[in-house]
């Protein structure tokens, strides 16, 4: 059985829910090129509205690049990690910390767009949030793997403390409490708008 069955049992599904999540906003994306005016399948109302997402400057941050399309691009690369992460393949240390800050970025990336979403458009698109949460996710379990392996060579101290603090499972609780935090932050948002 591999080690960290668990971190890459998590990173595999999250990765296949974000890249599922860019699939549809490319299709929706592409047909929403041939008809501007066309009613999304991902629109459901005035505040959960892809097409109104997608058409705002942020959807396309990167040289004009759609955002979904870096996704199409970056999580294959992490469903790989994955799958050989579950088939036992160890890791070079640069290769994990590229991973690791790799990760990092796009969901810095992610929650950038979440909080555009959610105070500056306040229209939210609901596959954009099952990539944050997949984002969230991805990262926690590149975290625990890193933390656990000590890729960032902590001292002795400093490792000692924190192989205590993951086998406590209090990262669980801080990842955990972080999604929470986000629900709030939309229900406090948008409300009964959600429903409507």
């Amino acid at each position: 059985m591999p080690k960290y069955k668990g971190v890459w049992g998590v990173l595999l599904g999250a990765a296949i829910a974000a890249l599922i999540a860019a699939f549809v906003l490319t299709l929706e994306k592409l047909h929403l090129l041939q008809d501007p005016n066309a009613i999304l399948s991902c629109s459901f109302n005035l505040v959960l509205n892809c097409s109104t997402v997608m058409q705002s400057w942020q959807s396309s941050v990167f040289f004009g690049i759609p955002n979904m399309y870096i996704g199409m691009m970056a999580f294959p690369v992490l469903i790989t990690v994955a799958v050989a992460g579950l088939w036992g393949v160890r890791f070079p240390r640069t290769f994990m910390v590229t991973a690791h800050i790799g990760t990092l970025l796009g969901t810095l990336f992610a929650y950038w767009l979440f909080f555009n979403s959610v105070y500056a458009i306040q229209v939210l698109c609901p596959w954009c949030l099952v990539v944050t949460t997949a984002c969230t996710l991805m990262f926690a379990a590149l975290t625990h793997y890193a933390l656990s392996e000590n890729i960032y060579k902590f001292s002795k101290k400093t490792n000692a403390k924190v192989q205590k603090f993951l086998k406590a499972g209090y990262h669980k609780l801080i990842v955990a409490s972080w999604l929470v935090l986000m629900v709030v932050l939309v229900i406090l948002k948008f409300g009964a708008g959600l429903f409507a």
